[in-house]
């Protein structure tokens, strides 16, 4: 660090702590939550230290200081990481007389509680659904005490099925064959699914609420909680959603159809939790034909991407799209797909 003013130094110190962070955040979705809970939590802040760390490049790059090749070499290294947070270019819709689409939507209870200041919220929602006329339909934190009528769909918990909790939907202009459960222990969340019949093809598409941890989104609520005891809410949700995963995962090893996997995860691209969802045989339909940074969840000041749809590798991804509107705490997206 020779040549290197005292503010220079203060600068490229922080800079190094900054790269650190970044870099040992790439292994977080190899180390489950049981095993390191708290390292998991930086996971959490991957989309701000990549932004930061462009920032520190950008520093030192128009000072024509070497120390830029610190952030860039970082930043090259997560590449998979950007590409994640932010799509650079969507791939145009294509259309085909195969496709068919499916919509993820955390409706948050349709404002049972008023978080918004609007009493049409459940109306403007079926209307959005009906515009959209998406071909299978996941909803989460669903009402099946106030549920609601879409003519043309078949559905499952759409009202409240016997020893299946209320909180997920599907409907599905598709027959609908087989459905069921998985009930989390402890919990109000769960995952249902349901097999559905296109033409020869019968498809699973499951959806679920993984555990949420309960944090404001509310900025300024937010800075009235502890870090300590934020620290600890989040160590204790993601160990809670390692084991909801690990029971999805072993009812899905059960079977053998081809499969759509959506919900809110309540977790980022950058966790164990998403990467052992994905697995090797799913595609990300926002990483293949998503656009900008696909921001599910109303954050302020915090671009989060907690809400996928994810399809076996057996499904072309024709196009993709995420909505920016205000009916929830979440923004709802769909995908196009084709099967091969």
């Amino acid at each position: 660090m020779k040549g290197l003013s005292l503010w220079s130094k203060i600068v490229f110190f922080i800079n190094s702590l900054v790269a650190f962070l970044l870099l040992i955040s790439y292994v977080l979705p190899y180390i489950p939550p049981k095993s390191f809970a708290s390292l998991s939590v930086l996971s959490l802040g991957v989309p701000l230290l990549i932004m930061f760390n462009i920032i520190f490049f950008i520093y030192w790059l128009l000072r024509v200081r070497k120390q830029m090749l610190l952030s860039l070499i970082v930043l090259l290294l997560g590449w998979n990481y950007i590409n994640s947070m932010y799509k650079f270019s969507a791939s145009e819709a294509i259309a085909d007389d195969a496709n068919f689409s499916v919509m993820s939507f955390n409706v948050r209870l349709f404002n049972r509680f008023g978080w918004l200041p609007r009493k049409t919220v459940k109306q403007d929602i079926l209307q959005f659904i009906k515009e959209e006329n998406p071909d299978v339909l996941c909803l989460q934190e669903y009402r099946s005490g106030d549920p609601i009528d879409l003519k043309g769909y078949y559905n499952f918990n759409a009202r409240q099925t016997k020893g299946v909790k209320s909180g997920q939907a599907i409907f599905s202009k598709f027959p609908i064959v087989n459905s069921g459960s998985l009930e989390f222990p402890n919990t109000y969340n769960n995952a249902i699914f349901v097999d559905v019949v296109k033409q020869k093809d019968t498809i699973r598409v499951y959806t679920f609420h993984l555990q949420s941890s309960g944090i404001q989104t509310d900025v300024e609520k937010l800075k009235e909680e502890t870090s300590g005891h934020l620290f600890k809410q989040v160590r204790s949700t993601f160990k809670t959603q390692q084991e909801q995963v690990e029971l999805f995962l072993a009812h899905k090893a059960k079977s053998h159809y081809k499969t759509i996997v959506t919900g809110d995860f309540n977790n980022t691209p950058y966790s164990y939790i998403y990467r052992v969802v994905k697995g090797d045989h799913f595609i990300d339909t926002f990483e293949e034909a998503g656009n900008g940074f696909g921001k599910t969840y109303n954050f302020k000041y915090f671009p989060m991407r907690i809400d996928f749809i994810l399809a076996d590798k057996d499904f072309t991804v024709n196009g993709f799209k995420t909505y920016d509107l205000k009916l929830s705490d979440h923004y709802p997206i769909k995908t196009t797909l084709k099967l091969h």
